[in-house]
């Protein structure tokens, strides 16, 4: 880092090191360590960082953040917690501020063998979730996924033995609700799938109203041999807000995995995707939409790594950019060698709805091995004038045909979604986002 931005970073660390609690065992202690110091050490990521260059962190670092603390404030209830999360049916575990919050939370009868549970006392009894805990940092350190091991006090645990067909979606809430003084809380989950079972899980990351704070969260997903999972994403944030996230994923031979992002609030927003396809015949599908409006900036991060031959990836992102909203997607798709008859294509397309909206993209292709078949493209464009002169000519007005036009650009995003209940909540809220959308002229 330059030296304003190592003040800058060094500022932000004052007063978040690690809490002392002999509760911990020794290992997570020695990894909330580490994990700090990496971050005092290298300090956070700049513009000259590759995978960072179009977004500025600088208003993160210039804010003076204090730790989340357990306890849930007065203004939450049952009902305004539903308003903001949905209901989908099945097991809910709501985390206020990074803490289990049981009061409004779902825990019922769960098949032979599965856990859906709060975290912090699993990683005190569990010595086996040492390697997944601790496997975002240990393998691709930067400084946010560092702090969340280092200072994440809870999250969600979700396990499903081999063979288990779980019917009803998993519903994990990470709302932040900080008051006056702003707040830095850290969400993490960690899941396993096991070999040929199947599983749904949403995770929604909320606030309510305009109050500053970041989110910091980090997922951990593994599948084993045959397994299927759908990953829902809905980041709804305070619209003053900083959300920075990292999913990753590793997938065993004959796996399945579809993820689907909705990024919606947040002053500025970065979610990173990491897949690794591990075992031959691996299928992985991320899908995604951002809606960035008056000056919101969402950043798209992805990586789908294929290491066994015979794997597919399928990767669509959409875009709509209003008013000074900026957008960014970076996609990558890197073919090891060996991983032959690699099948794998990325697509990304944007809609730029005012003269100073703003999009980068970047999809990327490595391939270091023979006999595959891959593609990737961009498009940045803007409503099509004869399609709205049509609609106008049928005595639509202007405003009402914009949003017609493009409601049905991100209608597809919509439609992959196959839970009925999530899909009618995040079309209100893309709705609400896009409502009373005009073009620039």
């Amino acid at each position: 880092m330059n030296s304003a931005a190592s003040v800058a970073g060094a500022a932000f660390l004052a007063g978040l090191e690690p809490r002392a609690d002999a509760r911990h065992p020794a290992w997570l202690q020695a990894l909330r360590h580490e994990a700090f110091q990496w971050v005092a050490e290298h300090g956070f990521p700049t513009a000259k960082d590759e995978a960072w260059k179009y977004t500025r962190i600088a208003r993160i670092l210039e804010t003076s953040f204090l730790p989340a603390e357990p306890g849930t404030s007065q203004r939450l209830s049952a009902a305004s917690v539903a308003g903001l999360i949905g209901n989908y049916g099945g097991p809910r575990l709501v985390f206020v501020n990074g803490y289990f919050a049981a009061e409004f939370s779902v825990l019922e009868a769960l098949p032979p063998g599965t856990q859906v549970s709060p975290l912090a006392t699993r990683l005190r009894a569990d010595r086996g979730l040492e390697a997944l805990f601790a496997h975002a940092f240990r393998t691709q350190p930067q400084a946010f996924t560092a702090l969340n091991a280092a200072l994440a006090e809870d999250g969600a645990l979700v396990q499903i033995p081999a063979h288990t067909t779980f019917e009803k979606p998993i519903h994990l809430v990470f709302l932040s609700d900080p008051g006056a003084t702003p707040r830095v809380a850290y969400s993490r989950a960690l899941v396993r799938v096991g070999a040929g079972s199947r599983a749904t899980i949403v995770e929604s990351h909320v606030g309510s109203g305009g109050e500053v704070y970041l989110s910091n969260a980090v997922s951990e997903v593994v599948l084993g041999a045959d397994a299927a999972l759908d990953h829902y994403t809905v980041q709804n944030e305070s619209t003053a807000a900083f959300h920075v996230a990292l999913l990753s994923v590793r997938q065993a031979q004959g796996s399945h995995f579809a993820a689907h992002s909705f990024a919606l609030g947040a002053a500025l927003a970065r979610q990173e995707v990491r897949v690794v396809l591990e075992g031959p015949g691996a299928q992985v599908a991320l899908n995604g939409l951002y809606l960035p409006r008056g000056e919101q900036h969402l950043d798209n991060q992805t990586t789908i790594e294929h290491l066994a031959p015979r794997c597919t990836s399928r990767e669509l992102y959409k875009g709509v950019i209003d008013d000074r909203g900026h957008g960014v997607f970076d996609g990558r798709i890197i073919v090891r060698p060996g991983a032959m008859k690699t099948d794998a294509s990325q697509t990304n397309k944007n809609l730029l709805m005012s003269t100073l909206a703003q999009v980068n993209t970047q999809p990327r292709l490595e391939i270091f091995a023979d006999d595959v078949k891959c593609a990737h493209g961009a498009a940045v464009g803007q409503l099509d004038e004869q399609a709205i002169f049509y609609l106008r000519s049928r005595g639509i007005p202007l405003a009402a045909a914009q949003s017609l036009l493009t409601f049905a650009f991100v209608s597809e995003m919509l439609e992959l979604i196959h839970l009925e209940p999530l899909r009618a909540h995040v079309e209100r809220l893309v709705a609400a986002q896009l409502r009373g959308l005009e073009v620039s002229a």
